[in-house]
């Protein structure tokens, strides 16, 4: 079968090939009535677009890039799977960038080096600072993800990590628990990501009536099972006992839960053990782990919404947007009875 072309679809919907493009290319200056009729006929006789000659039309590539510091990451694994999806619902393929979390990797995100490759960018940063960010002036659009520094120049799009904390904290403390423990965070500088949830775990304290002691803030050698369970395992054996756990993430929390049922502790009956990122083996793990869950789904629409209206010529201030997050209970720290 021979390929359709523009020109055929032109004469099938009695148009020119010039209002064909307009359609393709979703110019806004073409009207809801001319639209639906070359749509028809695009549809009629299954017209594709040649995406090289559409790119040397209009620019654009059909790629976008994804970067953050570590695809192994299970949150970041499963976040890409999600952002793929939408984006090829939208007609994008998503590249994968690991920065590996450092700081000329994350630079050359930001640079001019994009341009021309991939028509946006949805970024993760890890250790690059705000000011380098609000001097971002790129040919390719950015958009941020998470709890990084978000200059006025840039959208970004995160949890309120600081209310989801605090309900975990909550959470916690409404299962009758009064010595709630934080644990994962990084030893020396904890990253901005740390720094939120320990002030929700703070304020959900506070708001539970019980004190704040700094013993119970236990840093992780890495952001691994392993390098947790090492970590709470060797404060458990120096006698810090804890009856809740409020763990960074869902790799905190099962390395927590090797370490506790390596040296006889109960979970929950000694301790309940609230994880945070909702990763998919959070469901077979034993016990099955509470977690705080982003709602991956929106995080991934706001985001392309916001790069799709970058890419096609919005340069106004930064928007900054809240998707929600819900706390997902199971055997690790289980629902209040009525």
């Amino acid at each position: 079968m021979a390929r359709v072309r523009l020109e055929d679809v032109a004469r099938h919907a009695g148009v020119s090939m010039k209002t064909v493009s307009n359609v393709i290319n979703d110019f806004p200056h073409v009207s809801e009535k001319m639209r639906e009729r070359v749509q028809r006929s695009i549809d009629v006789l299954g017209y594709r677009p040649n995406a090289m000659g559409r790119g040397l039309a209009t620019g654009r590539t059909g790629l976008l890039a994804l970067a953050f510091a570590d695809v192994s990451l299970p949150y970041f694994a499963e976040l890409a799977r999600v952002l793929s999806a939408e984006a090829g619902r939208r007609g994008y393929r998503l590249l994968l960038e690991q920065t590996d979390g450092t700081i000329e990797e994350e630079r050359a995100v930001v640079s001019s080096t994009e341009a021309g490759l991939v028509d946006g960018v949805l970024f993760q940063p890890s250790v690059i600072s705000g000011l380098e960010l609000a001097q971002h002036r790129a040919d390719v659009p950015v958009v941020l993800l998470g709890e990084g520094p978000a200059p006025l120049s840039l959208d970004r799009v995160m949890i309120d990590n600081v209310e989801a904390a605090t309900r975990a904290t909550a959470h916690l403390a409404g299962l009758g628990r009064s010595r709630i423990a934080f644990f994962g965070h990084e030893i020396d500088s904890p990253s901005p990501t740390s720094r939120l949830r320990l002030m929700g775990y703070q304020r959900g304290l506070e708001e539970a009536d019980l004190p704040l002691d700094m013993a119970l803030l236990i840093p992780s050698l890495e952001i691994s099972a392993r390098g947790a369970s090492a970590s709470l395992g060797a404060a458990l054996d120096e006698g810090l006992r804890f009856d809740g756990l409020v763990c960074r993430d869902d790799l905190a929390a099962i390395g927590a839960l090797r370490a506790l049922q390596e040296r006889g502790l109960r979970v929950p009956e000694d301790v309940a053990i609230v994880g945070w990122d909702d990763i998919s083996m959070a469901s077979f793990t034993h016990p099955t782990l509470t977690s705080v869950a982003p709602d991956t789904l929106e995080l991934s629409r706001t985001a392309l919404d916001l790069l799709e209206e970058r890419i096609a010529g919005f340069d106004g201030l930064g928007r900054h947007r809240l998707v929600s997050f819900s706390l997902v209970t199971r055997e690790s720290a289980p629902a209040r009875p009525r």
